[in-house]
């Protein structure tokens, strides 16, 4: 049997589950949820190994019409992921409106790979009529698309999407060794960690305003040595990441180094610190030392 390998972008709107399904697809918690919008900053790939195939996922940031710089930057992420791809993955949910994002939907329709419509969330779904109502209205928007309603949350029909895409996969050679499980390095993940903990731990502009770079990553073999500084865009942001007397700072360290223990398997040291950095997500320079424009 000829061996397969492909890549298959999920795409869609803010908060719909694409990195929940993504985790489920991969079996592995690699892209960070939180139920604020926009968790999901750059492009993260998950990859299946098995001695037949090999699908490298993407998990891509969420459509939306950019107010700065860098939601420009997660726009270029999503509509690259419309270009390198053999299989599409749009998802969508139960309770999303089709008509946002228009145009990004129009360009989903235009395309001749295989088009695999995710309808999340049907956990929420009360009545099987509602349900076949939605699919119609999703299947007149994307004729070509194949529908499989889904609930990522509680694992329902993601085994038949996954049978489904392992079909659909060209006939090629592995593109990354076949130990790997993630294009990106390791003191990436510890930057998406910290930061999946100040997206639950503080409100409104905080997260979105920050951005959690790795100064030191020190591996040794029972222990990592791990510095990372908490970049925000004004002083009074940074009083209240600190927190009074560090009460705050210090519950996102501890809630942090228990996830990164469990990730790497090994006991953790974690220092931060928190600096001030004016306007980042609109000055180039930041965006790229950050890694959002190439």
């Amino acid at each position: 049997m000829e061996h397969k390998a492909g890549f298959v972008n999920i795409v869609g709107n803010p908060n719909v589950g694409k990195s929940t399904l993504m985790n489920d697809l991969v079996g592995e918690r690699i892209s960070i949820i939180t139920s604020k919008a926009q968790t999901t900053r750059h492009r993260i790939m998950g990859i299946v190994n098995t001695p037949e195939y090999q699908i490298v996922f993407s998990d891509t940031p969420g459509v939306l019409a950019p107010k700065y710089k860098l939601q420009e930057s997660m726009l270029q992420f999503s509509e690259g992921a419309l270009k390198d791809a053999d299989i599409l993955l749009y998802v969508t949910d139960v309770v999303e409106d089709p008509s946002k994002n228009a145009d990004f939907l129009a360009k989903v329709a235009q395309e001749t790979i295989p088009v695999l419509l995710v309808i999340n969330k049907i956990d929420l779904v009360k009545e099987q009529s509602e349900l076949e109502a939605i699919v119609e209205k999703w299947k007149a928007l994307l004729p070509n698309a194949e529908v499989f309603p889904t609930s990522a949350k509680e694992h329902f029909n993601v085994d038949n999407l996954m049978n489904r895409i392992v079909e659909l996969l060209p006939v090629s050679a592995p593109y990354f060794g076949k130990d790997a499980l993630t294009d990106k390095p390791a003191r990436f993940f510890v930057t998406e960690i910290i930061r999946e903990k100040i997206l639950l731990l503080y409100d409104k502009e905080i997260p979105y305003s920050v951005e959690v770079i790795v100064e030191k990553f020190e591996e040794k073999e029972n222990s990592i040595h791990i510095m990372a500084v908490i970049y925000c865009e004004r002083d009074s942001q940074k009083g209240i990441i600190i927190g009074h007397k560090g009460e705050k700072i210090k519950k996102v360290g501890i809630e942090a180094r228990k996830d990164i223990e469990k990730f790497f398997g090994k006991s953790v040291f974690l220092e931060m610190f928190v600096k001030v950095e004016p306007n980042w997500r609109n000055r180039e320079n930041k965006l790229k030392s950050f890694g959002y424009i190439e």
